[in-house]
């Protein structure tokens, strides 16, 4: 986020402040999905205590 107010600040041009949040969103995505998908896998490897309740809760955010 530091560097996306640098470049307002540097009067960037728009294009290239919404490609950078863009690349930003991007990255946050996949990480979310990454730490849902790991969190199914354990969950689904060990039976432990989650039930299938939370793993449907869980893929509806991806």
């Amino acid at each position: 986020m530091r560097r996306v107010i640098g470049m307002i600040e540097e009067g960037r041009p728009c294009l290239d402040l919404a490609t950078q949040l863009h690349a930003v969103e991007r990255a946050v995505a996949e990480a979310k999905r990454v730490l849902i998908h790991d969190h199914i896998d354990h969950c689904v490897t060990t039976g432990g205590a989650h039930d299938l309740a939370e793993i449907k809760s869980l893929t509806k955010l991806l």
